[in-house]
């Protein structure tokens, strides 16, 4: 008589093993939002006298390298340097040159747009991105969301501006409206101008793009994902390395590795394993994820400012946590 293991839907095995993986998912995905969270107090830690003490140019330079060392540990460990010993196809390789370019152009539109709205704006209309991300995610990889995802993802953005707004000073500081006090005033004031709105638009698309292509590459090739983050990385050095020597020629630029602390080595450590476990989230999840890590670590953002930097928190703080939270049940449920 032939005995045959009960391996159904149902079976202990399966079971244990959709639990270790639900696990894994879970711990990742925490790791990333506390990484994501911990970023600007951790930034607002190195300041002095206001100002960061470094490079910002050069420490995006360090996580890129910091990330391609990584994977070529990991390739090698892994025992799949066989790819290594023959110059690959450029066809296979170029596709990664893409998303470093797009990254690249988006991080130097960053700061051009401060020139056309204030900061808190553009904190608000950034979150126009996770729009964006999922109307690409679903046009460009055919993915269909449901009509309780696309609510899921609004929630989400509205979320996120609701997390900006709580933070706003609108009424301002009454002592502004003093004699002497008019350019602080203006300074402070929420402004958005016409070529400040058009270049948001183009940078929450550029961001989405990037996302949804970086993802497109990583399913599509058969590739071990340590080779692929070797090839993205590469791109990415190269390409942050010219951003980053065009900028020592601005007078007044830090050195490459000027004011560098114990606590910028953990900035840039923490960055880059963050870009890693996103990679893996693209390779093996969804884009989507990431808009979650996204709005999640905005929450962690203000717990860790209110403990750390003893920032206030108000009572209006609990209504972002209650959209991501139905967010969240309404798109994986």
């Amino acid at each position: 008589m032939i005995v045959i293991p009960n391996v159904g839907h149902g079976s202990p095995a399966k079971i244990r093993k959709q639990w270790v993986k639900k696990i894994q998912w879970a711990v990742l995905f925490g790791l990333m939002v506390l990484i994501y969270g911990s970023h600007a107090p951790l930034i607002t830690l190195t300041k002095v006298a206001g100002q960061v003490p470094f490079n910002p140019s050069s420490c995006v330079v360090m996580i890129e390298l910091t990330k391609l060392f990584i994977s070529l540990a990991t390739l090698v460990l892994t025992g799949a340097t066989s790819a290594l010993r023959s110059p690959p196809p450029l066809a296979l390789v170029a596709p990664y040159a893409i998303p470093a370019l797009l990254y690249a152009f988006n991080n130097n539109l960053v700061v051009v747009m401060q020139a056309y709205m204030d900061p808190s704006s553009y904190q608000v209309l950034s979150n126009l991105k996770i729009a964006s991300t999922a109307l690409l995610y679903s046009f460009c990889l055919g993915k269909r969301l449901r009509p309780a995802q696309w609510l899921a993802v609004g929630l989400l953005m509205c979320a996120g501006v609701c997390h900006t707004y709580s933070s706003l000073d609108l009424e301002g500081d009454p002592e502004k409206a003093q004699e002497g006090a008019e350019e602080e005033k203006e300074g402070s004031r929420l402004y958005v101008t016409a070529w400040g709105l058009f270049l948001v638009l183009v940078y929450c698309c550029v961001s989405g793009l990037a996302a949804v292509y970086t993802e497109r590459v990583l399913k599509s090739q058969r590739l071990p994902l340590s080779l692929q983050n070797l090839y993205l990385y590469v791109f990415g050095v190269v390409i942050n390395m010219l951003s980053s020597f065009s900028s020592f020629f601005v007078e007044g630029t830090k050195s490459f590795l000027e004011g560098y602390s114990g606590l910028v080595w953990a900035i840039i450590a923490g960055q880059a394993a963050n870009g890693l476990l996103m990679s893996v989230v693209l390779k093996h999840g969804s884009g989507i994820t990431r808009l979650f890590v996204i709005s999640c670590s905005m929450l962690v953002n203000a717990l860790l400012s209110w403990a750390v930097l003893g920032l206030q928190l108000t009572p209006f703080f609990l209504l972002p946590v209650a959209m991501i939270g139905l967010a969240a049940y309404l798109y994986y449920r």
